[in-house]
């Protein structure tokens, strides 16, 4: 008989892709795209501003994830046009896998090995980015926050495997 937790856990053959790494600076400068990026471990991205200061975080916060499939329901939600993932500041943006039904669980996301911590919450600046509505929007749809266990690299195109 599965457990619950096998349940959750997708089979061997669904794998998710990351679709878009988004870094930002201080919690005011604008995020930005880059191509690849460094997961430090137990810090966060080397090119994000957790990773830039360098040390250990103790926060859930270190890397946060979203799904692409969310993007239009978001959209939908605000009644706005397409939402552009670089204005939401989540640092992965993925697709094919859903996090939501991975809490705790182990991903494998290019040479790096994380751990899904729990939901990321919608702040209210998600109202001057998507317009008004866009914090209800974002509700249950806000994305996954993260640890980084294990250091390496990520790559726009990487596999996203849940390990369990």
């Amino acid at each position: 008989m599965k457990t619950l937790r096998d349940l959750n856990t997708p089979p061997a053959h669904i794998q998710g892709r990351v679709e878009a790494i988004i870094v930002r600076g201080t919690p005011r400068d604008p995020a930005r795209r880059v191509e690849q990026t460094v997961a430090l471990a137990g810090i966060g991205l080397a090119d994000d501003r957790l990773g830039k200061r360098g040390e250990a975080e103790l926060s859930t916060r270190q890397v946060t994830l979203i799904q692409q499939e969310h993007l239009p329901l978001i959209a939908a939600f605000a009644r706005s046009g397409a939402i552009d993932p670089v204005g939401l500041r989540r640092n992965l943006v993925v697709s094919g896998i859903n996090l939501l039904s991975l809490k705790n669980a182990r991903l494998r996301v290019g040479a790096a090995l994380l751990q899904i911590v729990g939901p990321c919450q919608p702040c209210s600046r998600m109202e001057e980015v998507i317009g008004p509505g866009g914090y209800a929007a974002m509700r249950g749809h806000g994305g996954m926050t993260a640890r980084v266990l294990e250091g390496g690299a990520i790559e726009v195109g990487d596999a996203v495997v849940a390990l369990g």
